[in-house]
């Protein structure tokens, strides 16, 4: 682990990361020694310091840091923080705060090969995340409503859970963003009041795009996405995972989720 560029494992415990969750992060994949879709991964960060008025640290620098704890653990997951550092006490933040950069990479989870191929049981969280607009769509640090939900069922063979909203629409996964089809149309959450807009969400768009693919970002409710032909999550770590069963869902076959999955299989996308 890095802190501000030196090896170590412990912040002043006044940061206002940990003191009120003010910060962004980012988790991806490190391939070889790299960090994958690094551009896209980049532009996130930006934009959510940006949101938070957070000075973002350059692309150099993260690179190169990121190149250099990459030589112990060449294949896993990296995971920048960004906090907006130390400074007076109350929740005004001080102009003069310095940034806090964490930056680490740790073996990657080896989930079961099944789960790409056959998808994934979901549970259905009966916590609903709030409304907040100028978070919405942010990779925040403060994750309570994800940890709140992610503690409702023990499961092991249910790796993911399904959000929805104080208003009853479906937003996502606990760690992932989610996509429908329905006929020859693909549909994701509105993420304008909260949720996180997801590198591979975007991915999955492009691919829409360029495959003539119809893709409606859209308010729907939990009887809607039942009706689906096909339900899919995607995140950075865990690529495409299919729904097979989820409430009253259920799922053997997923072409297009299969289709799309094999696209962004290739990184270069």
């Amino acid at each position: 682990m890095l802190i501000n560029g030196a090896p170590g494992s412990t912040i002043n415990a006044e940061d206002r990361g940990l003191v009120y969750g003010d910060g962004v992060f980012r988790t991806l994949r490190m391939q070889a020694g790299r960090p994958v879709c690094w551009e896209r991964q980049y532009a996130k960060l930006q934009r959510d310091c940006s949101a938070l008025k957070l000075a973002c640290p350059s692309a150099l620098v993260l690179v190169s840091e990121l190149q250099q704890l990459g030589k112990q653990q060449p294949d896993g997951v990296a995971k920048i923080v960004i906090t907006r550092g130390l400074s007076a006490r109350g929740y005004a933040p001080s102009a003069q705060s310095e940034p806090t950069r964490i930056l680490s990479v740790n073996p990657a989870t080896a989930y079961p090969p099944e789960y790409a191929k056959q998808g994934v049981r979901v549970h259905v969280c009966k916590t609903r995340l709030g409304h907040q607009l100028l978070l919405a769509g942010i990779k925040h640090l403060n994750r309570l409503e994800n940890v709140l939900a992610a503690s409702e069922w023990q499961d092991q063979d249910v790796p993911e859970g399904l959000l929805g909203d104080v208003s009853g629409f479906v937003i996502s996964g606990t760690r992932s963003n989610l996509f429908m089809l329905r006929g020859n149309s693909l549909y994701t959450p509105n993420l304008s009041r909260c949720g996180v807009a997801g590198v591979q969400r975007d991915r999955v768009m492009d691919w829409a795009k360029q495959h003539g693919v119809t893709c409606k970002v859209a308010d729907f409710h939990m009887e809607e996405l039942l009706m689906a032909d096909e339900i899919f999550l995607v995140n950075s770590l865990i690529g495409l995972w299919p729904v097979c069963e989820l409430a009253g869902y259920r799922r053997n076959q997923h072409p297009m989720a299969w289709k799309i999955q094999e696209w962004l299989n290739d990184e270069h996308h």
